[in-house]
């Protein structure tokens, strides 16, 4: 307690406390609390930000007890006199899970390519304390992080070791500096001081008890860099997470009573079977986002590209059911949305005018499965229909030529319809045409004459050898 008061009290550097719901981040904000309290008000001067990352994925039952505790901590500060702020960081809406995963169709996570947590914690989390030091010039982050979580953790900590304080420098964020009062804990002294100091917001450290209880150990902590220790095998984690084999934490709720979040399991045991190397091409396009078709050097194996539209549609269409499935099981005031409005409106910009979804899919979909309509922006520009898409689709075979090549140069057209200036457009249509437009088959036959093989084409069954055709964009590098 000493220890606290007398960092807060060393400088006038706002203090950004990472709060996960755990008991880790529970206990360092718990020992804050309790230590800044017995500092006369006059000396409570320095605000402390007290951030929860929120990935929009979040298991439903922790998603509720973290809102649920910040509405606490919020007003326990006011009654208290304590100079807390407790803040909610989202992932902006291009960057959210399911406008990657269903609106751009990047496959779903694996423990080499976890595209999500970057994305979804790191920089919503990092942004709120870049706008803090552009602020006050400097900050200090306070994280429930322990040395004997892992020897890679204790590596780092000691890595970025001020010498002659017991601050860190932070790994990626300039003027950022880390503080973790309970370095030193074990996992005994934590659940020890949970259970013989009541919470001073008003919450009951048995029920954080009988959570972690219900589920395997550990929690995802508030991610800032890439050093944080991953959230798999973890309860406090997102439900849709794939990259572990089986979801042990989920199945363990659904055993202690939560039978409600069953559908939730059963939507990411689909996710994770499109992982499975043989059933890849049933799910993934043999094109990137970059338009063209790469193959594992010195092989004709491909590597597999995103999530084919169609498939993006069966996944958006579960997912809704999912969530109605959900609504009619859940308790009273626990049905959680699955996905947002916003996701929804960026998913149907993303098909329209990067995927060629001249139905306009994402409308009809959630006509069909919530029984209404969105406030859908309306297009003022020309747009084309299901009916000119299988107009065009006849018309190009019979002439021999790709459907999806003339698809995109009627979209670069639309887009510049109506523009005065019009010079880029040629530049976008000879892009277009040098992307690969063939089939398969056909470049896959030239793969192999140039390497001398014959054998029957197959796809990448190696994640690693995808990630490192993915770009942070998904794209190709």
């Amino acid at each position: 307690m000493e220890d606290v008061r007398e960092i807060y009290l060393s400088d006038s550097r706002p203090w950004v406390v990472g709060y996960s719901g755990g008991k880790d981040s529970t206990t360092a904000l718990q020992i804050i609390w309790t230590a800044i309290t017995a500092l006369p008000k006059e000396q409570r001067t320095k605000t402390i930000y007290v951030i929860s990352s929120d990935t929009l994925v979040e298991t439903p039952v922790v998603s509720r007890y973290i809102d649920v505790t910040l509405e606490r901590i919020a007003a326990a500060a006011i009654e208290q006199g304590m100079p807390i702020i407790t803040q909610k960081v989202v992932p902006d809406v291009d960057r959210s899970f399911w406008v990657n995963l269903i609106g751009r169709g990047y496959p779903a996570p694996s423990r080499r390519f976890r595209w999500c947590t970057e994305r979804l914690k790191i920089e919503p989390a990092n942004e709120f304390i870049k706008s803090r030091v552009a602020e006050f010039g400097e900050v200090v982050m306070v994280l429930g992080v322990r040395s004997q979580e892992s020897s890679t953790r204790a590596q780092v900590m000691s890595l970025h070791k001020i010498e002659g304080s017991r601050l860190s420098r932070h790994s990626s964020l300039l003027n950022a500096f880390v503080y973790a009062p309970i370095a030193a804990f074990s996992t005994d002294d934590v659940w020890t001081y949970l259970l013989q100091n009541p919470s001073p917001w008003g919450n009951d450290n048995r029920d954080l008890v009988a959570m972690y209880r219900n589920a395997s150990s550990g929690e995802c902590p508030l991610v800032v860099d890439t050093t944080t220790p991953s959230c798999g095998n973890s309860r406090f984690g997102c439900w849709v997470c794939t990259v572990v084999e089986r979801d042990r934490a989920m199945e363990a709720m659904i055993d202690s009573g939560e039978e409600w979040l069953t559908p939730l399991l059963e939507f990411r045991d689909l996710l994770s079977g499109t992982q499975v190397p043989e059933r890849k091409r049933e799910f993934r396009d043999f094109r990137r986002r970059t338009g063209q078709i790469n193959f594992i050097p010195n092989t004709d194996r491909v590597m597999p590209g995103p999530y084919t539209l169609d498939f993006c549609r069966t996944l958006l269409r579960r997912l809704l059911e999912t969530q109605n499935e959900v609504a009619r099981e859940a308790p009273i005031g626990e049905a959680p949305t699955l996905i947002g409005e916003n996701e929804l409106h960026e998913i149907r910009r993303l098909w329209r005018t990067e995927r060629g979804d001249w139905p306009d899919s994402v409308p009809r979909i959630v006509r069909e499965t919530l029984g209404k309509d969105l406030d859908w922006v309306a297009e003022d520009t020309v747009s084309f229909t299901a009916d000119d898409g299988d107009l065009l689709d006849e018309i190009c075979a019979g002439n021999d030529v790709p459907t999806d090549l003339v698809m995109r140069l009627l979209d670069i057209e639309r887009a510049s319809h109506g523009l005065k200036r019009r010079h880029a457009v040629h530049t976008r249509i000879e892009d277009a045409f040098r992307l690969e437009w063939r089939d398969l088959d056909i470049v896959v036959d030239e793969q192999r004459r140039k390497l001398g093989l014959s054998d029957d084409v197959l796809v990448a069954d190696d994640e690693a050898e995808v990630e490192e055709a993915f770009d942070a964009e998904g794209g190709a590098r």
